[in-house]
């Protein structure tokens, strides 16, 4: 999937390093800049792909995934706003399933800037009645920095719902969770485990007292991707497992097997936002081998 985005026609040259296309139903912001690879769906300002030089790529994203309008896209990153999960309609709050605006962009040698904004309409004051600006700052390189700001007078919960691309899934570790965790496969019971985590099945944890770091252990790829978040409360730690797997429409059967979530989440909590002072939610990603 995440070659084919770099081999789509160009609709809009909109600078050296970034264009715009088209897959499917859907723009397509791409990035090709000597230090990095990547791509932003304008719908949800959806992350796709972002690929370093000379790396595997870092997002996992489904072949099975529909580019439709209004249709929530499977794998990459996700922005769950202003709830997560089923706490309204749409699922993951409706940010990721509308239409965002390019609003700034830079470049250096080193990487690439991109801003999108989404702001409130009577679409979105339908389904959820606050005033609201919310700007996604994505800065493209050898390392990936996103930083989620929401301007306005509320409070909500927010993720950034990275899906990872690994080796596989039975030879993966996570550290940096902490022990305490919601287990969201097991009626949302309180739990407490010592160690890292491995996966033999569904998983579904939301950790509330994660270290500032995450790391994802991957002896396949022979890489360990470091996860940094800010400004979160949580980290949520997803793999569907085989039998879920099979039962999504827009995931393959395997495709459980070289993806796993890990997730820069306020969702124990809510943030507040203020005009004098937005809520911020921001993670960065790096590659150590």
């Amino acid at each position: 999937m995440t070659e084919q985005l770099f081999s789509l026609p160009i609709v809009n040259q909109i600078s050296t390093s970034v264009s715009q296309r088209l897959v499917d139903e859907l723009p397509v912001l791409v990035v090709t800049h000597p230090k990095v690879r990547a791509a932003i769906a304008l719908q949800g300002a959806h992350l796709l792909a972002w690929q370093p030089e000379g790396e595997e790529p870092v997002l996992w994203m489904s072949s099975a995934s529909a580019f439709k309008e209004g249709v929530a896209i499977r794998g990459g990153i996700p922005i769950c706003w202003p709830w997560f999960g089923p706490a309204g309609k749409p699922s993951h709050g409706f940010a990721r399933n509308v239409a965002w605006e390019l609003t700034d962009h830079k470049e250096t040698d080193e990487d690439v800037v991109l801003t999108l904004t989404l702001k409130s309409s009577p679409e979105t004051l339908e389904l959820w009645p606050h005033a609201f600006t919310l700007t996604a700052r994505f800065t493209l390189g050898a390392t990936c920095h996103i930083e989620l700001e929401s301007t306005g007078d509320f409070e909500a919960n927010s993720a950034l719902h990275t899906y990872f691309n690994i080796g596989d899934i039975a030879d993966v570790t996570i550290k940096g969770l902490g022990n305490n965790f919601i287990d969201k496969v097991d009626g949302a019971k309180a739990k407490q485990e010592e160690g890292d985590l491995t996966f033999t099945g569904q998983t579904d944890r939301i950790y509330t007292q994660p270290q500032a770091t995450s790391e994802i252990v991957d002896p396949v790829l022979k890489r360990t991707l470091v996860v940094a978040h800010e400004n979160n409360a949580d980290v949520v730690a997803w793999n569907p497992g085989s039998a879920l797997s099979v039962s999504m429409a827009d995931m393959p059967d395997d495709g459980y097997k070289t993806m796993v979530c890990v997730e820069t989440a306020q969702v124990s909590h809510t943030h507040t936002s203020t005009h004098a002072a937005p809520a911020r939610l921001a993670v960065t990603f790096s590659i150590r081998k």
